[in-house]
Formats: C-alpha cells, sequence, structure tokens
C-alpha cells in the first residue's frame, strides 16, 4: 500500500474516533454537584424564648468588649510597660536604633511579661475562670474574684504616694485598707509607678555607655578629629562592652527580678 492510501486511512480512523467520542460526552455537565460545600456563618438577632437566651447574649457582648479592649488591658495591668521601655532605653544607649528589629524586641517583651505574670494567671485560672466554666459562680463573680489576684501584683508594684495622688485627685476618702482602694485609683496609680521604676533602670543602663562616648569624644578632639561622629567609633565598643558583660542575661535577670 502506497504512503497516500496509509494517510488516508490513518485520517478516517482519527476522524472516526471524534465522532464516538462526541456522542458519548454528555452535553451538560453539572458542576454543581461536584463542588465542596463551604459553610455559611450568619449573625442573627432573634427574640429571646427564655432569660437564658438574654444572659448568653449579654456574656457574648461582654466577651467581645473585651476582647477589643484587651491590648490596653494588658499595657495598663501587667508587667509589659516596663519591660517594654527598659527595651527601648536599651537600644538607645548602645545607639542602634534598628537592631534588633521593634517586632523582635516586642515580641520578647510580650513573653517576658507572660512570664512574669504567669503566676498572677494561673491564680486567676484557679480562683475566677474555671469556676465560671464549672458553673459555680456568675460572670460578676469571675470578674471580682480575677480582679484579686491582679490587684494584689499592683499593690506590690505601685508606690504609696502615686496612690495618694489620684485618692487626692479624684476626692476618694482616705481608704483604711487595700481592698478599698478603687481599680480606678490603682490602675493609673501602678503605670506611673511602672513608668517611674523604668525610667530609673534606664538611667542606670545609659551610664557605662556615655562614658564610652565621653572618652570616644575627649580622645577625637585630642587628635584634632572633629568632622568624624563620635557614635561611629564609639558604637563596636559599646556592643563589645555589652556583650562582655553577658548583657542580655545581665538585663533580664535584672528586669525580671524587679518585680520580686
Amino acid at each position: 500500500m502506497s504512503s497516500r492510501g496509509k494517510r488516508i486511512i490513518r485520517g478516517v480512523l482519527i476522524a472516526a474516533l471524534l465522532v464516538v467520542c462526541l456522542t458519548f460526552v454528555p452535553k451538560k455537565v453539572s458542576y454543581a454537584q461536584e463542588r465542596i460545600p463551604i459553610p455559611r456563618i450568619s449573625i442573627s438577632i432573634d427574640e429571646a424564648q427564655e432569660p437564658r437566651d438574654v444572659a448568653l447574649s449579654l456574656e457574648l457582648l461582654f466577651l467581645l468588649t473585651v476582647l477589643t479592649l484587651a491590648p490596653a488591658i494588658i499595657i495598663s495591668v501587667t508587667s509589659f510597660t516596663r519591660i517594654a521601655i527598659v527595651f527601648s532605653f536599651i537600644k538607645r544607649a548602645l545607639s542602634t536604633q534598628q537592631e534588633p528589629p521593634n517586632q523582635i524586641m516586642m515580641g520578647l517583651a510580650i513573653f517576658l511579661t507572660i512570664f512574669v505574670m504567669a503566676p498572677t494567671i494561673k491564680e486567676v485560672n484557679d480562683v475566677a475562670v474555671r469556676p465560671y466554666f464549672a458553673n459555680e459562680i456568675n460572670a460578676e463573680q469571675m470578674f471580682l474574684r480575677g480582679m484579686g489576684p491582679i490587684r494584689e501584683f499592683m499593690f506590690r508594684q505601685t508606690r504609696e504616694k502615686d496612690i495618694a495622688l489620684f485618692l487626692r485627685l479624684g476626692d476618694v476618702e482616705r481608704p483604711r485598707n487595700q481592698d478599698e482602694v478603687p481599680s480606678y485609683v490603682l490602675v493609673p496609680a501602678f503605670i506611673i509607678s511602672e513608668l517611674t521604676t523604668a525610667f530609673k533602670i534606664g538611667i542606670l543602663l545609659f551610664i557605662p555607655f556615655i562614658v564610652i562616648d565621653l572618652i570616644v569624644a575627649s580622645t577625637l578632639m585630642s587628635m584634632g578629629i572633629i568632622f568624624l561622629p563620635p557614635v561611629l567609633i564609639s558604637l563596636p565598643f559599646k556592643i563589645m562592652l555589652f556583650i562582655l558583660v553577658d548583657g542580655w542575661h545581665l538585663l533580664t535577670y535584672q528586669v525580671v527580678n524587679s518585680f520580686r
């Protein structure tokens, strides 16, 4: 058979195969049955059928409010403020404005805050959260019990003169004991005390590095080099000093130990 005849037979077979395929393919494919169902989340407001439904709605609203205010609460009533400010001071003292990055410093501050607050968090969980989920106490009792360990922690770190300041500013009657001090007086007093303590630690951190800056600056002046920034020369020496004294270990120890 000639090559031309072979090509004709091959073309006929391919055409027949295409006809068969088009004949048995369904004309309409339903893709709706093959789709993976995706869940739909909806929030609806319906009429309450019993008092428990109203209580659950109020608890959900309270939970959403707490989650919204969580960053402010963490900053206001925990050790985060002092730790974050001290870490900011050490960066300025070393003259390394970009290293370590702020994300790393804030991450370390958050985990150190969790470490410092771990006993308080455990006590709150034991006396307030667990009894509430076990239906032993209501939401109001949970809040009052949970504030007890947190207030105790704040009282240990707050100076009496700061509490007296806000008592005087708020025209609050002189309390006979710590239980009579309102939380709206204790929280700002605690924040001011934390700021004061953090700045005191910051001053102590600056002293050795300022000495290095003064030595480098006076050396450059005596050599007649006045156009070279002293910070450029003192930076390696400050980092070297910080490494030799194991600065991060020592700084972390002192910051955490300041809460005890």
